[in-house]
């Protein structure tokens, strides 16, 4: 739980423009919450509420990342579970920092991997016609935004 806290406070100094509006929650210090605000169209519209949970024996095992906001992406499901291979069972490292975690995060978001799918529909839209992807992701952003991201820049400004 300590490691968490330092690296807590280390991720708000260095101050991560695309993950902000860092909450922990104080009657648990292993789950945080925060918003990953994408630089990528077509995402870019748009700010995701995500939560990091922490096992009890990490620095050990991974943490466990899931989307609160509903998000239109080959690697996401529907229940918010993410495709991030950093953060898989077979390829997590003892070493590995959170904030190396969440820029991977930012850069799949940023960047979907339809090779290794969560949702085969949207892998194969965003394959076979890209234009389509953007504009249905683009859609579903501005529908599901949380909090929408001129909001965001105020969050950004208070915290």
């Amino acid at each position: 739980m300590y490691l968490t806290l330092m690296e807590l406070e280390e991720i708000r100094k260095c101050g991560m423009k695309n993950f902000r509006n860092i909450q922990v929650d104080e009657a648990n210090l292993l789950t945080w919450q925060g918003l990953i605000v994408p630089d990528n169209p077509p995402y870019d519209k748009g700010a995701f509420r995500i939560e990091i949970n922490f096992p009890a024996e990490y620095p050990f095992k991974p943490p466990k990342i899931t989307f609160k906001t509903k998000i239109y992406h080959p690697n996401i499901d529907e229940k918010g579970q993410v495709c991030l291979p950093v953060i898989s069972a077979e390829n997590w490292k003892p070493a590995t920092k959170t904030d190396q975690v969440i820029q991977s995060l930012i850069a799949l978001v940023n960047d979907p991997q339809p090779e290794h799918p969560l949702r085969a529909d949207l892998a194969e839209e965003y394959s076979k016609d890209r234009k389509k992807f953007c504009k249905n992701a683009e859609e579903f952003t501005k529908k599901y935004d949380s909090p929408p991201v001129w909001q965001v820049d105020i969050l950004a400004n208070c915290s």
